[in-house]
């Protein structure tokens, strides 16, 4: 046995003296630096005691060194638990409570989250600073640069990442060794990344997207990561002409569109701009492409899962559509409540089976037994559906269906009618309560500036474009829609704003 994911991205480590990390000021961290950065804070977790399976919980703002963190839970057998940094003292004690991590490492800043630490019980809390100093790297740095690969098998576990709890209390989908490490694999052929490549990481490393997909594959590819801490357009513009690559949420591309300097020129030294976390708007898509010459590739992930689908590297990649099923991954669609396997277009529960799907939700069995079909497929709550030419297109949540007056009404059909009305820029529609149809199609509606545009005019709109139930009983306008950090519109949070709309 092996240390089944770390010596997998490790193996283009020989490289010593290639760039793996480089931050705006300019400082480096080369391969070699990596894997005796990683050596370092191997044995000082397990000088803390911690040994295999053990988990690390993390929740600290994003460094080079909260990464070599990471990859020497990996090296030391331990289980990574990173926790997004908005989490408050309360919901992080949720967190440590079932989790029950060996060790807590959080921002030297934040006070309170060591109150809460300790009284969770936890036998040590680490502080790591946003610039990577603190208690936990001084540790690091007294410890020895060599270290011997605690042996991991492909079915260990190598992270706990809570989904956002949305309804009900959160879950710790359980990624282990091979789901990561097939994952990165998969993506480093599909997307054509090598050694040569380098890539604009903007992301937050407390999300799968950021931390797994972003890092490991380009990790695994030997390429760069050029490491900002957080989205700069004015940043970004600058590296690319020494990048080729970038993977970013929707509102990225949004606000770079935005940007006047985004020209073809800025661009032409890229040749990939990766797309997901949640929708991208069809009207983005074609914008981008207009200015830039580039199509932006749109793909489909969970937490649960890691990438299941990606819109061809070579091949059409379609607006409004997350491609086709990666190498070695399986979708269908199902009908939610007989299972039984729908045809091409026809909409239902989106399963999902591969080497990338997780083991199960942490300490939670029946909720993983029911999640699971028999066949071994994991019903993902997503629907859509699969087009005639094997495009996988998403339609919503499952929990976001609107059912009004008995009938089924998918958000995202009247979204994409909306969002065709001049003056519209985006759209969020949501089920409220209804005194006579159960729940009422609500659009809250997002205007450009000085758009004239309202409720009237968006409503004759839609007459001949949708059915008459699936017609929004009401539209409000916001200012923006609320989104969570990876950029997804926070349904939840609008039905609550509004949930007296139709019953007050």
């Amino acid at each position: 046995m092996t240390a089944h994911l770390y010596r997998q991205l490790a193996k283009n480590f020989s490289d010593h003296d290639k760039v793996a990390f480089e931050q705006p000021n300019g400082t480096i961290h080369t391969y070699a630096d990596v894997e005796k950065g990683v050596a370092r804070y191997a044995n000082a977790l397990v000088a803390l005691g911690v040994e295999p399976h053990d988990r690390v919980a993390i929740q600290v703002e994003k460094s080079v060194e909260s990464v070599l963190l990471m990859l020497g839970c990996l090296r030391a057998g331990a289980v990574i638990l990173p926790l997004n940094t908005a989490y408050t003292a309360t919901e992080l004690s949720y967190f440590l409570g079932d989790a029950e991590p060996r060790v807590f490492v959080c921002d030297p800043a934040r006070t309170e989250l060591t109150r809460t630490a300790e009284a969770a019980k936890i036998a040590h809390v680490e502080t790591m600073a946003a610039d990577g100093s603190g208690s936990l790297k001084q540790r690091a740095e007294a410890s020895s640069a060599s270290f011997f690969d605690v042996a991991r098998r492909a079915d260990d576990l190598a992270a706990i990442l809570y989904t956002s709890g949305t309804t009900g209390r959160s879950k710790g989908a359980m990624l282990t060794q091979e789901n990561l490490a097939s994952n990165a694999r998969t993506l480093v052929e599909y997307w054509r990344f090598a050694a040569e490549d380098v890539l604009i990481h903007a992301l937050p490393i407390y999300h799968a997207h950021g931390l797994f997909v972003a890092i490991n594959t380009l990790l695994m590819a030997g390429g760069t990561i050029l490491f900002l801490p957080n989205f700069d357009p004015d940043l970004i513009l600058k590296l690319m002409p020494r990048a080729t690559s970038i993977m970013g949420v929707p509102t990225f591309y949004v606000r770079l569109l935005a940007h006047q300097g985004l020209t073809r020129d800025a661009t032409a030294h890229m040749r990939l701009f990766i797309s997901g976390s949640a929708p991208l708007l069809a009207e983005t898509h074609r914008a981008w492409r207009e200015r830039t010459g580039h199509a932006i590739l749109e793909r489909y992930g969970m937490t649960e899962t890691g990438m299941n689908t990606s819109n061809p590297y070579d091949g059409e990649r379609v607006a409004g559509t997350v491609g086709f099923p990666l190498p070695g991954v399986s979708v269908r669609i199902a009908h939610p409540a007989t299972g039984e396997i729908l045809g091409a277009d026809e909409i239902g529960m989106i399963e999902v089976k591969g080497p990338n799907v997780f083991s199960g939700y942490w300490r939670m069995p029946e909720k993983t037994k029911s999640e699971f079909r028999e066949d071994g497929y994991f019903v993902t709550g997503d629907l859509g559906k699969i087009d005639a030419h094997g495009y996988v297109h998403i339609v919503g949540r499952s929990k976001d269906l609107v059912i009004s007056g008995g009938l089924n009404v998918y958000p995202k059909e009247v979204e994409s009618a909306i969002d065709d009305v001049p003056g519209v820029v985006e759209s969020a529609v949501i089920g409220l309560a209804h005194p006579d149809l159960g729940e009422g199609v609500t659009a809250i509606v997002v205007r450009e500036k000085d758009s004239a545009v309202d409720e009237t005019r968006i409503a004759a709109a839609l007459e001949g474009v949708l059915a008459k139930y699936k017609q929004p009983k009401r539209i409000l306008f916001v200012e923006k829609l609320p989104r969570n950090a990876m950029g997804k519109v926070q349904k939840n949070v609008l039905r609550d704003s509004y949930a007296k709309i139709y019953l007050d």
